[in-house]
């Protein structure tokens, strides 16, 4: 199974010069729990803006640079590729990211974790257009940040 994970606010933005345009310590928590133990794929950029490889998961970085290595992580070069070497580790492979990943695994992807950020934010990549193809499958209440941002989990699946 190919699953992609995110977090965007109303109008699908997802990131800001290359980071995260809110700060939700309890939606890192969530992220936490769906990746452990599983195949994470993402880009260089994306990767490079956590700054380091997450324990528990195999981190598969996929870049266009022939040179990328990362020590602890795997670097491939297809996305083809990296989703097959990921399917060898765990029965649920979890795109992390970034916008161009994205954009090239949608068609591809069985489940989407959606963390949907009840606010707007200014940004520079969107997610996406998902629509009449995939279903909710489980949705949480709404919770609040320490901060207050307000926020809620949804779980899509394929319907085709």
């Amino acid at each position: 199974m190919i699953s992609l994970l995110v977090a965007h606010d109303s109008n699908r933005v997802i990131g800001v010069n290359n980071k995260m345009p809110w700060h939700i310590p309890e939606e890192l928590g969530y992220f936490k729990k769906v990746t452990m133990g599983k195949a994470i794929v993402m880009g260089r950029k994306t990767f490079e803006s956590i700054g380091k490889v997450l324990p528990g998961r195999l981190n598969i970085i996929v870049t266009r640079n022939e040179d990328y290595q990362v020590e602890g992580a795997e670097v491939f070069h297809s996305l083809e590729d990296a989703l097959q070497r990921g399917k060898q580790f765990s029965e649920e492979v979890v795109i992390i990211g970034g916008a161009e990943i994205f954009n090239i695994s949608m068609s591809l992807a069985d489940r989407l974790y959606i963390t949907i950020i009840r606010n707007e934010y200014n940004g520079d990549t969107f997610f996406p257009k998902y629509d009449d193809e995939w279903k909710i499958i489980s949705e949480s209440d709404d919770h609040h940040s320490a901060y207050g941002t307000p926020y809620s989990y949804l779980v899509y699946e394929r319907s085709s």
